[in-house]
């Protein structure tokens, strides 16, 4: 009554429609009755039963699954760039001197490493670029493609330098990490003014705490040695035929005898790149039929060429004796090799060694040399040499043709080189407990007379190398007069794929050794075994127990050190 004749009905009706008109809502949906309780436990039960009775997941798969998962691999994140270090953890290195620029190139460390390694170089103060072997900032030129396989499998790797003024804080901070990967070229630290000899120990004595080291200094030695080629004359890739001297009247001796009978080889075990390799042949060619049959006479004259550079040089047997014994003096007489002779000097503790193999004429269709990640092989050079040349050494003129690991031309050789012989190789070296180098060649010469068919071609090894072993893709990384500014940048895109690819193998092969390691050091001690003699010295206690059978490996690092204290009553049973 009160708003009757207030408001005309039209803006009543509007109000309503605009302002007061309830929102629809849809009609919720009746409630579904709960079911009986007999029903639904019923159902519950079936639902439990189908489900303990669901096939399980094959071994094999979950097998799979486990280990896909554990091979994931985090985003390895940006290289560095020119300027940046990633270099400073995880281990802490801050106490050593720092001899390069940057990184650059380097990806960066992971978080949770599942192991701690380092990659070791040396930078020359005295040299242009700090050696002849590095990029503008210091680094190795290939340095860069081995520690970032590393890092891709999942390891940190820490590019760190050797200063010999600084040797015994460098050794105790390298006892942080679980392996080094050494980059020392030959030759380097003693030209920076450290002791070569002193190095290596340094590393013998991290070998001895576990720490792994590629290659260790043995390995290196005993593999680069050329006495090697003796230890390995009776397997397919020897020569039964080969001779080492460690003591100048026994090369003397030798050497008169072997040379009579046919053309050979002499090599020094030091130097490098051919210098103090002697092809060498008789005059006269007044050879024997039978070995032993006679010997030379000091005054028969020698055709000679050096593997170096190929230069040809003509001595008597006396003077090429003397000239390897004592080096240039009136009884040698002139010789115009870069060489200084001497190759005895030392003894063999000093490797004083000179190593006589039968000369193998096919030489001049070139040698092949196997490059190797730890047991894969990852690619084959033919090295053939200058036309009237000998030697293939890079610098000679030599030509070099490049396969891949599958080439169907040498698949004999490689086929036996790796499923016969490569296994027996390290304990005939006598590094049984070595595992095989992580970057290394072997370089083959076909021994067998022309004609043989290829599945028949004997091929033996020239020399192993393991010592700090290039990457050749990489070479226009490295310094020279024309591009001293050269750097990991400069490698092209395409052989920077192949580059990773040998740096991602070589990361793998690493982690394998590792994780083989570990699970090793975990066993408890066998019968025979003795684990209490570390870490605290007590060699000077009477040791009267048999062994420690049961007993886990010492921990490395150990958080405290303690010992359990028992008696022995020599007077009862």
């Amino acid at each position: 009554a009160y708003y009757k004749g207030k408001f005309k009905k039209a803006a009543i009706t509007a109000y309503w429609d605009t302002e007061c008109k309830p929102v629809k809502r849809k009609k919720a949906k009746a409630e579904k009755e709960p079911e009986p309780k007999a029903k639904a436990k019923a159902k519950a039960k079936a639902k439990g039963k189908a489900k303990a009775t669901a096939a399980p997941e094959p071994k094999a798969k979950a097998k799979a699954k486990a280990k896909a998962k554990a091979d994931e691999k985090p985003a390895l994140g940006k290289p560095a760039s020119a300027g940046q270090s990633r270099s400073a953890k995880p281990v802490d290195v801050s106490e050593l001197t720092k001899m390069c620029k940057d990184d650059l190139g380097l990806l960066p460390q992971p978080t949770k490493p599942r192991f701690k390694t380092a990659l070791v170089g040396i930078y020359v103060r005295s040299q242009p670029y700090g050696g002849s072997d590095k990029s503008s900032n210091g680094h190795r030129y290939d340095s860069i493609p081995f520690a970032n396989g590393m890092i891709s499998s999942g390891m940190s790797c820490q590019l760190i330098q050797y200063v010999h003024d600084e040797h015994a804080k460098f050794f105790e901070v390298c006892k942080g990490f679980d392996a080094l990967i050494v980059r020392c070229n030959p030759g380097q630290i003693k030209a920076d003014g450290g002791d070569q000899g002193k190095f290596d120990d340094g590393m013998r004595g991290l070998r001895k705490l576990g720490i792994q080291v590629w290659p260790a200094p043995d390995v290196m030695e005993f593999m680069g040695a050329k006495d090697a080629l003796c230890k390995i004359a009776d397997m397919n890739i020897g020569l039964e035929d080969t001779l080492a001297y460690y003591d100048p009247a026994d090369f003397a001796a030798g050497f008169k005898k072997t040379m009579a009978f046919q053309p050979r080889v002499i090599k020094q075990n030091r130097g490098s790149s051919g210098e103090g390799i002697w092809i060498i042949k008789l005059k006269s060619g007044n050879y024997c039929k039978t070995f032993g049959e006679r010997s030379c006479e000091d005054s028969e004259v020698l055709d000679m060429m050096e593997a170096n550079d190929n230069h040809s040089e003509e001595h008597t047997v006396a003077e090429f004796i003397e000239f390897c014994v004592n080096g240039r003096n009136s009884k040698s007489g002139e010789w115009t090799s870069k060489g200084v002779g001497k190759y005895l000097e030392g003894g063999k503790a000093a490797g004083g060694q000179l190593v006589d193999q039968r000369f193998c004429p096919r030489i001049t269709e070139g040698e092949l040399r196997y490059n190797m990640v730890s047991d894969a092989l990852v690619g084959i050079i033919h090295k053939k040499p200058k036309e009237g040349g000998i030697s293939a050494v890079g610098g000679t003129g030599s030509i070099y043709t490049y396969y891949g690991p599958k080439e169907k031309k040498f698949a004999n050789l490689t086929k036996n080189f790796l499923t016969l012989d490569l296994p027996k190789i390290m304990p005939a070296l006598g590094l049984e407990a070595e595992p095989i180098p992580l970057w290394w060649t072997s370089d083959f010469i076909n021994s067998s007379p022309p004609g043989t068919e290829a599945k028949d071609e004997k091929w033996i090894v020239g020399e192993f190398n393991c010592s700090c072993v290039g990457i050749s893709k990489c070479l226009p990384a490295y310094c020279k007069d024309d591009t001293p500014n050269a750097c990991y940048n400069d490698i092209p895109k395409k052989d920077l794929i192949e580059v990773k690819k040998i740096g991602s193998l070589v990361g793998r092969k690493a982690l394998d050794i590792l994780i083989k390691e570990a699970k090793a050091k975990a066993k408890p001690a066998g019968a025979g075994d003795y684990f209490s003699a570390g870490p605290v010295d007590v060699s000077s206690l009477k040791r009267m127990t048999k062994d420690d059978l049961g007993l886990l490996p010492q921990p490395t690092k150990p958080r405290f050190k303690t010992a359990l204290v028992g008696i022995y009553v020599r007077s009862q049973p």
